[in-house]
């Protein structure tokens, strides 16, 4: 067997020795011995409900002891009544519960007895209770007068204490009691003075017996009470009472004590038990009890009191409790008193116990015993059980010793002191064995021990010897004995090895030998690895409600993986495996996960990892981050009109400092229950003098701040309120606004609730024509705006604005300028005039109007033009308007988008916030030709091997004269490589097909059109075809041309194309409009193009002359 040892080895000083051991283990019962008591019962009671009793005695020796018992002193045969039941090879005996078995009753003792000796127990009681009952006795009626003291008797039987003792009625309700009527600690029931409503018949005493499970009650006792008459008493009832009181007065008498015991007695009570001290008193008034001790001090605490003061209670008494205590009866017509001396006594106590052992033959023997009691114990000496006989004793005995000298095998005994006193006897044995035997090594050979570098090994060599043996230790090969500092030898043969190391594992042997013999043993060590930890992270700092991995890795010896166990403890104690808390700390073997961590989670987590031998901890030490508490007990000092100082308690800031706090305030009077920002406090500080407003009901609360958030608010302050004053400033953001001509209205930003200052505020508004008007005209209003009539159009104004409240008025307020109210323009520009850039963009020029005829603020000035007709076939167009707007004060704008080849009229106005003014007279101007559009359609009508009849169509739009066609076209293929470009210059612009000749027979081409005026040549339609093979005919249309369903088709997509056109034209005339954008896409102009950038405005169509939608300079809407 491999024993396993985890004891952390200790450094100490260099030693050798050979330990003699002193036969003090207990003896192997191999050995003979003397009996030794190892089990008996102690007093007990045969309850009548219980099926039997045992009586216990258990003994070791060798050879094995006999038993036998004494009852009373008296040898007690245990065969002497069929109900004992002894035990085999034990001095226990059990009574069966049958029949009477009162004459079991008595003090038994147990003697257990071999050839060396004899053991003897401690005295054993069996009490044999009777059945408590009351004896049945007719009780006459007790009648007596009022006023008069009675005592009612309750006598109850003995039994088995505990013992309560109840005063009932017939219906089981408790008889109430006070400082008149009360129950003694016998159970009598006392009454200092009786009155007529004492009176009844069913006074019941109960006796109750917990132990016994017995509840006896006493016959029902009668007692009337009539009240005191005399031969003259005629008044009334009442009357009758108050005489016969004043008649039964007396000052007060004890019952308890009785007179017949004097004024004074005597009373013992046991150290460590409860002292009880009664007085009980009659009189009329009814008697107050008190208490005083005479002699010494009463104890530090005050003694408690029982039964309305007539009971005084000391519990667990010592002897600073002896003394004489008084206790005193009063009423207003005198007082009683009795004095009790407390002596307190105690049973015998061991000072010194005799004591045994295992001797060698030829030593010493000296045996003590010493006891303390009160009264002082005597001591009694035994040998084997019985007395000890001087006369035949060879050594010597006194009261407090016993000697031997020169002890031989024949001395083995027990002796056994008893000390007695009146309260109680107590027993001590002492077994004095002689022996003179060979080392007996206890511990089995060959055991095999394990522990781990740095640890202690413990090698166990238990021995038992007479005489006793010397013992030694040696390593391996060698006979010399273990002699380095490292190595201890207990006194038990025990061979300690501190701070292990590897090269300590080897066999080691324990030699042990006296006069008589010697003995050997061998044991082997093994020292393994150390088991190591490590928790990351060690120092973790989280958030709260944030998650935290701790992972503890372990190292540990691989012949410990069997019995390796790992596990978690928090602040000291072990959480449970797998998950704690509802699973919100999850474990699983060498991690511990918390997933949302709370505050109670801070704490030292420790990994705790353990194997057979050794066990090795980490610790990590969680930090969880919160924000602050809340700031508590805010107190407000300094207070002044316009400051108060605010100071508070911080609460816990949860291990990141406070390093702002916020004082927000809330006012009552304006804005209930908004609370707003009115300082910051920099760092830890905790206190403030806040600057206020006048007229102000305040109330502040504290918000503090650390890196991880702001607290939530603390409980708000005491209200505190500032005194009014006149306004400090005066409204903000004056402006006038106006939406009629000759009307001005004058606006302010109003001052906040808090910057009213106090009650009645109004602003006084003055304003006078600016350099017209000397005198300021002034009105008080309530509101933040002013409208005034019949003024000048557009005229400046300067303008104030003060507030006012009932303390007086703001600061002088400052002058702002202001317009009346505008009108359009009445003006319209002159010298407009037209610069054509090219076929689509013109540049207009104009002078601005005069800046009194604006009449308001310069917004900027409108062009608006309109086509009369085209050049190119002379008829005239229903005027299609267009404007654009110029921003700001300016003399030019360009006018983009417009049709090649036409005529157009063109006007400028100025406008201002209010509206347009008048246009100017109409300027004609023209737009040269420019390139044509695309023509509508190509198309290949006839396909040959070497040939292609080609048609097109004219151009949407020919913006001038045309002067005739290209045709071009060019060899593709598959992969989209083309070829060289052709060209065929059309010059009769009335041709509208072509035929190209000298084309490669099954041939892919590209075919395009372009028309040209003598501006240049436009945009190119195309299409594609192949030429034939072999005379066949291949193209897009394949011959179908000439079919006549084909033609009949062209011609009613025509007329389908022809009618949508239609329905498409008559939209346009009735609303539409178009981007510069897109006229540029359509007329595309490399002119144009380059100075784009000059251009910027407002572009929109008006249609049949009405209004039309404004665009912005991009042409997005």
């Amino acid at each position: 067997m491999e024993m396993l040892l985890s004891t952390k080895g200790i450094t100490i000083c260099l030693f050798f020795f050979v330990l003699s051991l002193a036969a003090a283990i207990e003896i192997p019962l191999s050995v003979s011995q003397l009996p030794t008591i190892t089990e008996q019962s102690h007093a007990q009671v045969a309850y009548p409900f219980d099926e039997d009793f045992t009586m216990k005695c258990e003994a070791r020796g060798n050879p094995q002891p006999t038993f036998n018992w004494t009852k009373d002193g008296k040898p007690f045969d245990l065969s002497s009544d069929p109900r004992i039941v002894p035990s085999n090879n034990s001095g226990t005996f059990v009574i069966q519960n049958r029949g009477l078995i009162n004459n079991f009753q008595g003090k038994y003792r147990c003697f257990a007895s071999n050839v060396l000796g004899t053991a003897m127990s401690e005295e054993i009681e069996l009490i044999v209770p009777s059945v408590p009952k009351f004896p049945k006795e007719k009780i006459e009626p007790l009648d007596v007068e009022h006023g008069d003291s009675v005592i009612l008797h309750c006598n109850p039987p003995k039994g088995i204490p505990p013992l309560h003792i109840y005063w009932m009625n017939i219906d089981l309700q408790h008889i109430p009691q006070d400082e008149r009527v009360s129950m003694s600690l016998k159970g009598d029931l006392y009454f200092a003075n009786v009155e007529e409503s004492d009176s009844r018949s069913d006074y019941c005493c109960f006796a109750a017996f917990p132990r016994l499970r017995t509840i006896v009650q006493k016959m029902p006792m009668t007692l009337r009470v009539s009240r005191l008459k005399h031969a003259n008493d005629s008044g009334s009832p009442n009357a009758a009472v108050t005489k016969a009181n004043f008649i039964k007065e007396r000052k007060p008498k004890l019952l308890i004590p009785p007179e017949s015991a004097g004024s004074s007695s005597s009373v013992t009570v046991i150290k460590g038990g409860v002292l009880l001290l009664e007085c009980i008193a009659e009189g009329l008034p009814t008697p107050h009890l008190s208490w005083v001790k005479v002699t010494g001090n009463m104890p530090k605490e005050e003694p408690e009191t029982e039964n309305f003061g007539k009971t005084l209670k000391i519990e667990q008494v010592t002897a600073a409790d002896e003394g004489t205590y008084q206790c005193t009866a009063s009423n207003p017509l005198g007082r009683a008193r009795h004095e009790f001396h407390v002596h307190v006594e105690e049973p015998p106590q061991w000072l010194k116990k005799p004591e045994g052992g295992v001797y060698s033959v030829g030593t010493n023997l000296v045996l003590l015993c010493e006891a303390i009691g009160n009264p002082e114990p005597s001591i009694q000496w035994k040998l084997n059980g019985m007395p000890i006989d001087g006369r035949t004793f060879r050594g010597r005995v006194s009261t407090r010793e016993i000697s031997l000298t020169n002890l031989q095998l024949q001395d083995s005994a027990v002796f056994q002191c008893e000390a007695t006193n009146k309260h109680g006897t107590i027993l001590a044995s002492a077994n004095v064995n002689v022996l003179n035997i060979a080392p007996l090594i206890l511990t089995p050979d060959e055991e095999n021990y394990a522990t781990v570098v740095g640890y202690s090994a413990f090698l166990h060599c238990d021995i038992f010897a007479s005489p006793a043996a010397d013992v030694r230790w040696t390593k391996d090969d060698s006979i010399e004995p273990l002699s380095t500092f490292r190595y201890e030898l207990n006194k038990n043969g025990t061979l300690e090895i501190r701070d292990t190391k590897k090269e300590d594992s080897g066999s080691y042997a324990c030699w042990a030998a006296n006069s008589v013999g010697k003995r050997a043993i061998t044991a082997n060590l093994d020292i393994r690895d150390a088991t190591k930890l490590v928790v990351t992270p060690k120092s973790p700092r989280v958030l709260k409600s944030h998650s935290i991995l701790l992972k503890c890795q372990a190292e540990y010896d691989p012949h410990l993986k069997h019995s390796f166990k790992l596990s978690w403890r928090k602040d000291g104690d072990e959480l449970p495996v797998n998950s704690t808390e509802g699973g919100r700390i999850i474990l699983e073997r060498d991690t511990l996960f918390i997933p949302s961590v709370l505050l109670e989670d801070q704490g030292v987590y420790t990994c705790v990892a353990s194997t057979a031998l050794d066990a090795a901890e980490a610790e990590a030490h969680l930090i969880v981050l919160d924000v602050p508490d809340p700031p508590e007990d805010l107190q407000l000092s300094e207070n002044q009109n316009r400051s108060v100082r605010l100071s508070w308690r911080a609460g816990a800031s949860h291990n990141s400092p406070v390093n702002e706090s916020i004082i927000e305030f809330e006012e009552n009077r304006w804005e209930p229950g908004r609370w707003q920002e009115l300082s910051r406090v920099p760092g830890n500080d905790t206190t403030a003098l806040l600057s206020l407003a006048p007229y102000v009901n305040y109330q502040f609360r504290v918000v503090s701040v650390n890196a991880v958030g702001r607290s939530q608010p603390s409980k708000p302050s005491l209200r505190y309120a500032t005194p009014p004053a006149a306004p400090d400033k005066n409204p903000e953001n004056i402006r006038v606004e106006a939406s009629e001509p000759n009307e001005m209205v004058m606006k302010w930003e109003p001052l906040k609730p808090v910057e009213r200052n106090g009650p009645g505020l109004e602003y006084k508004v003055s304003w006078r024509q600016r350099g017209v008007e000397e005198d300021w005209n002034e009105e008080l209003v309530k509101k933040h705006s002013l409208s005034v009539r019949n003024v000048p159009t557009f005229v400046p104004y300067e303008i104030k604005v003060q507030a006012v409240n009932n303390l007086g008025s703001g600061p002088e307020p400052n002058v702002t300028i202001g317009y009346s109210g505008e009108d359009v323009p009445d003006a319209a520009p002159s010298g407009v005039s037209v610069e054509v850039v090219n076929s689509t963009l013109v540049k207009v020029f104009w002078f601005g109007i005069p800046r009194d005829r604006v009449r308001g603020h310069l917004r900027g000035y409108k062009v608006s033009w309109w086509k009369t007709k085209s050049l190119l076939d002379g008829k005239r167009h229903h005027p299609e308007k267009h404007f654009l707007t110029f921003v700001g004060d300016r003399n030019y704008g360009m006018i983009p988008g417009l049709e090649p080849f036409s005529e157009f009229r063109l006007t400028v106005l100025a406008f201002n916030s209010r509206g347009d003014g008048p246009e100017s007279s109409p300027v004609v101007f023209e737009t040269p030709e420019g390139v044509p559009e695309q023509p509508r359609f190509l198309r290949i009508m006839n396909f040959d091997k070497d040939s292609v009849t080609l048609s097109w169509g004219l151009p949407k739009k020919a913006n001038g004269h045309l002067t005739g066609y290209i045709l071009q076209y060019q060899i593709i293929n598959e992969t989209h490589e083309v070829g060289a470009v052709s060209d065929v210059s059309v010059a009769n612009r009335s041709v509208l097909s072509w035929r190209l000749a000298g084309l490669s027979p099954s041939t892919k081409y590209k075919f395009y059109i372009k028309a040209c005026t003598a501006k240049g040549c436009g945009k190119a339609a195309t299409e594609e075809g192949l030429t034939l093979a072999q005379g066949t005919y291949a193209g897009i249309y394949e011959g179908i041309s000439t079919q006549g369903w084909f033609i009949g088709l062209m011609c009613a997509i025509a007329l389908l194309t022809l009618l949508l056109l239609t329905i498409c034209f008559v939209r346009r005339n009735k609303g539409g409009k178009y981007s510069v954008k897109e006229k540029e896409d359509l007329h595309p102009d490399p002119e144009a193009q380059s100075i784009k950038d000059e251009i910027f405005g407002e572009y929109s169509s008006h249609l049949s002359w009405g209004a039309g939608c404004q665009l912005s300079q991009s042409g997005k809407p």
